[in-house]
């Protein structure tokens, strides 16, 4: 197989051991450090409509979750510990520290907004902003899950099932998965918002099983391990200390719950937020609306 192409001229690609694993990352831009944390099922390649807004103001590191992408894949486990936000978020802490960087802004799409949300609570004093793209708290959707919000992210309760049935059966047709997936999550429902080039890049990675089992465990910690941290912390009265932007698409999966912006609101009492004209992915369909608001939210006094 071909290597995919080349997405992020002028930026440094960097493979680093952390925590027992390899990240593999792109590093690039001034001014700074900005930590982009990408989502489901994809990579850091979802950064790349938008990093060209970014990169003159900050010095971006874009780095691929544990198992995703081109990182390496942690062991499947009984309590799913690997692939725990707070095991995640303690690897992107490292890593930071491993670039020089002891604090920084950071931001995160879908699963990585629920990485950066966990480091946000447990490492407070390494973020200084936050903002969360299109998602709730992981606790807040297990416990909002109705017929219609199950309907919507079925996909938590599939992926979530005891391995190997649901990597058996994705694996079984991976990349029209894939496809299928990406699309349903967009406003118009097609992949027209996904460069030819980004597509490749996720096509690449998601055809081995080894990885579509990774991002099953990812769902089965959060079904399991991340509920029971969110939990805590809500019963333990913490809160997101830094401040916390929330975008979130107007057709998107967190435009599911009526005020997004208020659900972030129990979780942090310095948080705001907006809807975007956009499905679940704003960093590709909202490129310049979505740059703009991180952009002001980074700057702001």
């Amino acid at each position: 197989m071909t290597d995919p192409p080349e997405l992020f001229p002028g930026f440094e690609a960097r493979t680093i051991s952390v925590g027992g694993g390899k990240l593999f990352c792109r590093v690039g831009g001034k001014g700074p450090a900005l930590l982009l944390l990408h989502g489901y099922p994809q990579s850091h390649v979802i950064w790349h409509k938008i990093a060209p807004t970014l990169q003159d103001h900050f010095t971006l590191v874009m780095p691929d979750l544990p198992g995703y992408g081109m990182s390496s894949i942690p062991a499947l486990s009984a309590t799913h510990e690997a692939y725990s936000k707070r095991s995640m978020a303690r690897m992107m802490v490292e890593l930071m520290r491993q670039l020089g960087h002891e604090r920084f802004l950071l931001a995160g799409h879908d699963r990585g907004g629920r990485v950066s949300y966990r480091m946000a609570l447990d490492h407070p004093d390494a973020v200084e902003k936050l903002a969360v793209l299109d998602i709730l708290p992981t606790s807040d959707y297990w416990d909002r899950l109705d017929r219609s919000f199950g309907l919507k992210i079925y996909h938590w309760m599939f992926l979530a099932q005891p391995a190997p049935l649901p990597e058996n059966l994705i694996s079984a047709s991976a990349i029209p998965y894939l496809e299928t997936t990406l699309a349903a999550w967009t406003a118009d429902k097609s992949l027209k918002s996904f460069s030819d080039e980004a597509m490749t890049h996720n096509r690449h990675w998601y055809a081995e099983f080894a990885r579509i089992a990774a991002t099953c465990e990812d769902y089965r910690a959060g079904a399991t391990i991340d509920y029971e941290h969110d939990r805590a912390d809500r019963d333990a009265g913490r809160k997101i200390r830094p401040p916390l932007l929330a975008l979130w698409g107007d057709k998107g999966i967190a435009s599911s719950v009526q005020d997004p912006l208020q659900v972030w609101k129990q979780w942090c009492d310095d948080a705001s937020g907006q809807s975007l004209s956009c499905g679940h992915f704003l960093p590709e369909e909202a490129t310049e609306a979505c740059g703009k608001a991180l952009l002001d939210f980074y700057t702001s006094e």
